[in-house]
């Protein structure tokens, strides 16, 4: 299954580090978050990525043309350097395919762009490329298949320390509570859609303004509740937790957890996965 990320953004507030490359290639720890996120699907078998470039797309093409296996792999190295032998590799079976979509484009006309290289592909992934998770890819996957939605797209409780304040008609302030500790869910960037998603996208279309709302009226939307870890990168803040976390256990690192992962289809314990036709948003 053919794997969409969305590679063109400018990272604004990520401003003062992200200044000389688009925001999928900030780094968490010696490779850029991009490079996670790919990693994260090719444990699970899928292996086809579209790049939708943008915002200084070259720097992403020549991360690729130039890639140092060495950074993140062991070899062996004899003969004076002449022989340098990989005792594991990355990307040897990876497909990549790099797309131009437009440095001003937004989600929904970068997608658009992409629709000839989906081809007759009856579905595809899809990720904002910003954001990381250890979800359970299998789980979700079948409970979309089982489906009639086009789309589903991952929900996840909001990471950020902000307080949703209750009042009273008055005015009077009836309680404050962490946002951690609602019953909230936002965008979690993580998609599965059907081909006839494009069926759906006018031009200069918003991916979950317009379209998704019309797939809302046609009870065509599937949301996938997943309480476990996601993190996204949206500041610097984010960035520096992603890093403290890629010192240790790095949750979202599945692929060098084979040992202790779940069954495919199995949530660990503590996490939640629910399908339901609902949607919460973030862009």
């Amino acid at each position: 299954m053919k794997v969409v990320l969305f590679c063109g953004g400018a990272g604004m507030r990520l401003r003062g580090y992200a200044d000389d490359v688009p925001k999928p290639m900030v780094q968490i720890g010696t490779r850029p978050i991009m490079w996670h996120l790919m990693k994260y699907y090719a444990h699970f078998g899928h292996k086809d990525f579209i790049l939708c470039l943008g915002y200084k797309g070259n720097c992403i093409k020549d991360y690729f043309l130039h890639y140092d296996e060495s950074v993140s792999n062991d070899f062996v190295w004899s003969h004076g350097g002449k022989k340098v032998e990989f005792l594991s590799r990355d990307m040897d079976d990876w497909t990549i395919t790099f797309v131009e979509t437009g440095a001003n484009a937004n989600i929904g006309q970068r997608l658009k762009a992409i629709e000839p290289y989906i081809q007759d592909d009856e579905m595809f992934l899809a990720n904002y490329g910003d954001g990381l998770s250890d979800l359970p890819l299998p789980t979700l996957l079948e409970k979309f298949r089982g489906s009639n939605a086009i789309a589903s797209m991952l929900l996840v409780q909001p990471t950020a320390s902000f307080d949703i304040v209750y009042t009273q008609s008055e005015g009077a302030v009836k309680e404050i509570c962490p946002i951690t500790r609602t019953d909230f869910w936002i965008n979690g960037g993580f998609f599965a859609m059907r081909r006839e998603i494009f069926e759906y996208i006018q031009p200069g279309e918003e991916l979950i303004r317009e379209p998704f709302q019309r797939l809302i009226d046609k009870q065509a939307l599937l949301a996938y509740k997943y309480s476990g870890f996601w993190q996204c990168m949206d500041t610097f803040k984010d960035k520096q937790h992603l890093e403290e976390l890629n010192q240790g256990a790095a949750p979202w690192k599945v692929w060098s957890s084979v040992a202790n992962a779940p069954a495919d289809g199995e949530c660990k314990p503590g996490q939640q996965s629910e399908p339901a036709l609902a949607v919460s948003t973030r862009l």
